[in-house]
Order: C-alpha cells, then sequence, then structure tokens
C-alpha cells in the first residue's frame, strides 16, 4: 500500500501529538502541519517524524 501511517510531532514542545497517513509515493519528503498543541494550548506547527 503506498499509503503510511506517519506520527506528528511539535515544534515548539517536542511532543508527539497526532497520527496521520501519507502517501509515500506522492509526498516523499516530510509532512508539516499547523496544528493545535494541546500542551502549549496554541496552534504550532507540527512536523513529521521517524
Amino acid at each position: 500500500m503506498p499509503r503510511e501511517l506517519v506520527i506528528l510531532a511539535c515544534t515548539e514542545c517536542k511532543r508527539r501529538n497526532y497520527t496521520t497517513t501519507k502517501n509515500k509515493r506522492l509526498t516523499p519528503d516530510r509532512l508539516e502541519v499547523k496544528k493545535f498543541c494541546r500542551f502549549d494550548r496554541t496552534h504550532t506547527l507540527h512536523r513529521e517524524t521517524k
């Protein structure tokens, strides 16, 4: 399957808050999404981790 499970970590507090899927064939680079961090209580940038 081309879709794989990825974990998103907050760039501010470095905690792993979200999981999502992405298509490895169409987006080979790391995913970056602005999402709500419940520990900082603000919207921050979340990046894909290994």
